[in-house]
Formats: structure tokens, C-alpha cells, sequence
């Protein structure tokens, strides 16, 4: 796991003295609706994920080198979720926890951020479609955003949080409720080889998840966002790989966390980082994707 409160404004974080990532180089990606529902079985056999663009391959969150091994990521959305999909190769899948919200940021798992301008959600997930979240309020938020008044959100269950490696976020630290469960969610993985077994060499596994837009009111509330978007609409989103090993890919290091848009620092937990998504109200399979 690695853990900043909703983006700043685009100004705020063009200026690149306050965060690791430049802006220039945070990553941009169009998310297209699709007409028929996703079942969510974890295979990415519809055939609106073969429309759906794909992410590059992810890289170093310090460096932003090539990973040792290839991860993608596509989205998609229709006015009830938003569809999320991992690919992930891997010669030998490996996973231990199997209670959700173990501490699976100890397993190999991939790690997906949604971000509001006063909070944001964690969501990650392992091989066993074991999952763990979290739900981060800007401190500086928590009363004149509303969140005080609501029970979920009650003072006596969250806990004072300031990121990991990067601890001076302009708007300081954060309460991140950790027995949040984002409603109505929906999960599957499905692994192409066998879980923790060295003895044969797995092609690795795929994600694929469902969000639905009602269960993101706290995330939304803030500056007034159209629920599901609207065209146009742009939001930040956080798509990532962490590993319990660390190998090296063309002779560079690795440390071990992976992700679309490079960070810069050992910290997940930086909306500004976040690449931007931007919502079509095309469909993938008539007037958008690939």
C-alpha cells in the first residue's frame, strides 16, 4: 500500500515545485461508455474490452522505467458503473491473504485510487479477489465538507494519516476510514495458470471490476460532479502493481511498485499524480476505442 487529499487545481500542480510528478509527464486516457452491461467475472472476454484502449505498459512509480514484467489497464463506463480492467502477466502468480481487508498491500497486488477534490478511495485487490479499501477525508475538509455530520464518517472511526514517503502535501494530512466498503461494488479475478504453484510457468491474471457511479455521492459532492460524467467531464484516477519481490528490467532496478503514470517517491497517495481521465459519451463499440 502506498498512501494527499483531492488534486489542487490544474495551476496549482502545473507549477512543479509542490509535487514529485510534472504535470507534463502525468498521463491522459479517454474512458468510452458501452451500450451493453459488463459481466464481471474477471476474463475481459466482451468484446468492448478488445474496443477499449489500453494503458502503456506500467512503469517504476520512482523511476519511470519499463517494468520487468507487462501491466495494462482499461476503463469504460454506462450510466450505472464504471468498469475497470487490469492485464496482468505474470510467470508465477502468487497470493496469500484471503480475508478481506488483510493487509494484502504485503501481497502482489494491483491498486486502483479514485479521487474527489476533498477525499478520495483505495481499492486494491490480489490473485485470491481478496480486497482491501479505504476511504481518505482532507482533514481541512472534514467539517465544512459534510463529512463530520455523517455517521460513516463519525470521528470515532477514522484514523490520522499523512502519506508515506511524500509528508508535505499543501493541504496537509488526511482521516482515512478503513472499514469503508464502497457499495454495490462488484470484483473478479481470473488467473491463467495455478496460484502458488513454482512448478509450472502461469501466463498471469486478469481484474475486473465494477463501480457503481451512486456510490461515489462523497467523492462527487464537492464540486458538484455529474453522476455517471457527463462529456467531457474529467476526472483522477490512480492505476497500480506492487510486488512482494523486486527484479531488474535492462539493467535497472526495480522497486517493486508499478503504475501508469510515474510518481516520482514511494507514495501512491497523491491525487495530483493521478492521470487524468476523460469521459466520452461515445460508444466504444460504434464511435470510440480502438
Amino acid at each position: 500500500m502506498l498512501a494527499a487529499c483531492g488534486p489542487l487545481s490544474i495551476a496549482s500542480a502545473q507549477t512543479g515545485s509542490k509535487f514529485p510528478c510534472p504535470d507534463s509527464e502525468i498521463a491522459h486516457y479517454t474512458a468510452y461508455r458501452v451500450s451493453k452491461s459488463i459481466t464481471v467475472d474477471g476474463r475481459l472476454n466482451e468484446k468492448a474490452w478488445a474496443r477499449a484502449p489500453k494503458s502503456p505498459r506500467f512503469v517504476d512509480i520512482l523511476t519511470g522505467k519499463p517494468a520487468a514484467h507487462d501491466t495494462r489497464a482499461s476503463l469504460l463506463w454506462d450510466d450505472e458503473n464504471l468498469y475497470v480492467a487490469y492485464q496482468v502477466d505474470e510467470p508465477q502468480v502468487h497470493a496469500k491473504f484471503t480475508t478481506n481487508n488483510s493487509p494484502i498491500y504485503y501481497d502482489n497486488d494491483v491498486e486502483f485510487f479514485i479521487a474527489g477534490r476533498d477525499s478520495y478511495y483505495e481499492f486494491e485487490i490480489n490473485g485470491f479477489n481478496t480486497t482491501y479499501e479505504v476511504f481518505f477525508i482532507c482533514q481541512d475538509s472534514y467539517q465544512n465538507g459534510g463529512f463530520a455530520a455523517a455517521p460513516e464518517f463519525a470521528s470515532s472511526k477514522l484514523k490520522a494519516f499523512n502519506g508515506v514517503d511524500f509528508k508535505t502535501h499543501p493541504r496537509g494530512g488526511r482521516l482515512g476510514q478503513f472499514d469503508w466498503h464502497f457499495p454495490g461494488k462488484k470484483t473478479a479475478v481470473h488467473i491463467d495458470g495455478t496460484v502458488n504453484n513454482d512448478k509450472d510457468k502461469d501466463r498471469g491474471w486478469t481484474v475486473e471490476l465494477a463501480f457503481p457511479w451512486k456510490g461515489m455521492e462523497w467523492l462527487a459532492k464537492a464540486d458538484g460532479r455529474a453522476l455517471p460524467p457527463k462529456q467531457s467531464d474529467v476526472w483522477r484516477m490512480d492505476f497500480s502493481r506492487f510486488n512482494t519481490y523486486k527484479l531488474s528490467a535492462g539493467g535497472t532496478k526495480d522497486s517493486g511498485g508499478w503504475v501508469w503514470s510515474r510518481h516520482g517517491i514511494w507514495d501512491s497517495h497523491i491525487p495530483e499524480c493521478f492521470p487524468y481521465i476523460h469521459f466520452s459519451t461515445n460508444d466504444v463499440m460504434t464511435g470510440g476505442g480502438r
